[in-house]
């Protein structure tokens, strides 16, 4: 067998991927069901998995993140304009949910430097062009991230600029049927990398090479990229949020990993698992910390349902123990699509205004429940997580991946 291929892991299957057609239009559907709703009569999208969800196209997503090179005009009817960088035209040329396509005007002093008050005047009238002939009489448009210069220009032009992210994150957050074979796909793959790397733990690997095994798996499966990393080991466990790094495993250690995969068809997988090092038992620590996240995991993960709002769940949450809470996760859970999203659910959340937004969650949200436990005190700390579909009745489970269970004192 060829030790370069990938091979899906027989406990994960992957369903078939959908049809890639209904896919692309089922989510501009979407976006623009969102966008009348709120009142846009277009949208100038920069985030790249924003752009993707909109038309489909892909192109250098972690370039395109920090680099404002590829845009796509979306008015609420009429042309799907693409703006792509330039050279890279031919890469959409068949895609059905794009009208049109045009070199991007990059806006950034690295792009332009002392031209880049051209380069903005530039864009404005490209936009303002665009919103005249297919938004006749608006003055609206939702813009994301770009330039100042070249917002201020757009403004001056006489347009009211909405923050585009509104109706973007309303219309993600309830994934189609296409999108949601999409995240079991991407799921299945994380899930077949996260079996691999538990495989490979043993004491003598350092943290970088445990992590570069997720990372293999993964993009031999198809997955874009890791969106952070978050894997460490022993007293790196805790606090949680420290970066894979170059300690070296040793046995009895805990290792603590949250996947953050933008997987197949660039959906997130996103869930957490915290392995023991080596063949012995677990200490009673272990153990304590280990029963506990997985006490706060499930108890969260039973508020999940149809009906429920952010604010029912933040109040009905496990309460954590206060030796536990200066370190707790700052989220009860969050929504998951292309990539962490809408809604934020926070703990110990105060609901009066301007402090945080409510909600309610619907059929076809999918979500990440999380728990972290590690004592303020020091000592090792232990992640873990859940992601979950919304369904008409309560919550499916999608990340059916096994627990430690040493570390739940249940020897095996």
């Amino acid at each position: 067998m060829d030790p370069l291929a990938y091979r899906p892991d027989p406990a994960y299957p992957a369903p078939p991927a959908p049809d890639e057609t209904a896919l692309r239009f089922g989510r501009l559907r979407r976006l623009r069901e969102e966008m009348a709703r709120w009142g846009y009569p277009a949208l100038v999208l920069f985030d790249a998995h924003n752009v993707r969800y909109a038309t489909g196209a892909r192109n250098m997503i972690p370039f395109i993140l920090r680099n404002p090179a590829r845009y796509v005009f979306v008015p609420l009817e009429g042309p799907v304009v693409l703006f792509e960088f330039e050279g890279c035209e031919h890469l959409e040329a068949a895609n059905p949910t794009i009208d049109e396509i045009r070199p991007a005007t990059t806006v950034s002093y690295v792009a332009r430097a002392e031209m880049l008050e051209a380069a903005a005047t530039r864009w404005a009238a490209e936009i303002a062009d665009l919103l005249s002939a297919h938004c006749p009489g608006e003055s609206r448009v939702g813009v994301e991230r770009i330039d100042p210069l070249a917002v201020h220009l757009l403004r001056r032009k006489g347009y009211e600029i909405l923050d585009a992210q509104k109706p973007v994150e309303r219309a993600r957050a309830v994934k189609t049927p296409e999108e949601l074979a999409c995240i079991r796909r991407s799921l299945a793959c994380a899930m077949t990398g996260e079996a691999r790397l538990a495989e490979a733990i043993r004491p003598g690997l350092s943290e970088q090479e445990l992590w570069s095994v997720l990372h293999r798996e993964v993009i031999a499966g198809g997955a874009d990229y890791i969106e952070t990393r978050l894997l460490n080991s022993g007293p790196r466990t805790n606090p949680w949020f420290q970066e894979t790094g170059e300690r070296v495993l040793e046995a009895g250690d805990l290792v603590a990993h949250d996947t953050d995969v933008v997987g197949p068809h660039g959906y997130y997988a996103d869930f957490s698992r915290t392995f023991l090092v080596g063949d012995g038992p677990a200490g009673d620590a272990q153990r304590r910390l280990y029963g506990t996240a997985f006490e706060q995991l499930h108890h969260n993960l039973a508020l999940v349902g149809p009906g429920k709002s952010f604010r029912e769940i933040t109040e009905a949450a496990w309460p954590i123990p206060e030796r536990y809470y200066e370190r707790r996760y700052y989220l009860l859970m969050h929504g998951c699509g292309p990539t962490g999203e809408y809604p934020y659910i926070v703990q110990d959340a105060v609901y009066e205004p301007g402090k945080n937004y409510d909600g309610v969650l619907v059929p076809n949200m999918t979500l990440s429940v999380e728990s972290f436990i590690g004592d303020a005190a020091g000592g090792e700390g232990v992640k873990l997580e859940q992601q979950v579909l919304v369904t008409e009745t309560g919550c499916e489970l999608l990340t059916p991946f096994p627990f430690e269970e040493r570390l739940l004192g249940r020897e095996v």
